[in-house]
């Protein structure tokens, strides 16, 4: 599959990255495990669609269709639609927005612009405006290893409404997204495991099946059938 990407900074506070790619050939890829959620539009064989993808919680095969336009918004740890949360659209259950009439789709009851690479901050600014997208700072907090007031219970309880998984499940993912950046920048496999802070190799090898879908050996190997779904050397941790 020859895909080429590319993406931008954001000025907004819900954003973690702007990316927009297009596809040639298509072929087959692996959907890796993220913790994030994203909203994408895409526009192929003259039809655009703008799907809500949720975060996932493993590998999966997927395969991507030639001649086609990708352009996404992917946000913040705490930011969230209550109308739409990750846990609805999660491990690939993606939603289609349903199309309304002059290049526009339908949320929450009112038509909207299909957003495009350029105008994308002005998009979710407009979404938090009407209350559409929100951010509960305490979910970045805690994620980010910084205290919090609430009890336990509720910070689990309002990590999971935002996120769609536990803290630890959303660790686990990041320390597997880790792992594979340092193998494919060519550190040694014992080396990863270390400064990931997995138990062993056969620890890391089981995580890296599960979330990645390739072994450390794999991810390490240039001559690998299928391509993963991110650009290493961009991807957020």
């Amino acid at each position: 599959m020859d895909l080429s990407c590319e993406e931008r900074p954001s000025d907004s506070p819900f954003v973690e990255r702007i990316w927009r790619s297009r596809s040639d050939d298509g072929g087959p890829f692996i959907s890796i495990a993220h913790s994030r959620w994203e909203m994408v539009v895409t526009k192929y064989q003259e039809r655009i669609t703008l799907t809500v993808r949720g975060p996932e919680t493993r590998a999966t095969h997927a395969f991507c269709p030639p001649d086609a336009e990708f352009f996404g918004i992917q946000f913040k740890a705490g930011t969230f639609m209550p109308s739409l949360p990750p846990r609805m659209v999660m491990d690939r259950c993606d939603l289609n927005l349903p199309e309304a009439v002059n290049q526009r789709f339908w949320l929450c009851s009112s038509a909207w612009q299909f957003p495009d690479f350029e105008n994308a901050d002005t998009f979710v600014s407009r979404l938090a405006r009407d209350e559409v997208l929100i951010h509960d700072p305490v979910v970045s907090s805690v994620l980010e290893g910084k205290p919090v007031e609430p009890s336990l219970r509720t910070v689990q309880r309002r990590v999971m409404q935002a996120t769609g998984l536990s803290p630890n499940r959303v660790r686990q993912i990041v320390r597997a997204r880790y792992a594979t950046v340092l193998l494919k920048n060519g550190i040694s496999i014992l080396d990863v495991v270390f400064l990931a802070g997995y138990a062993d190799q056969p620890h890391l090898t089981r995580s890296l099946r599960q979330m990645i879908g390739q072994t450390p050996a794999q991810i390490m190997g240039e001559n690998r059938t299928e391509r993963l779904s991110f650009l290493f050397n961009t991807m957020p941790i």
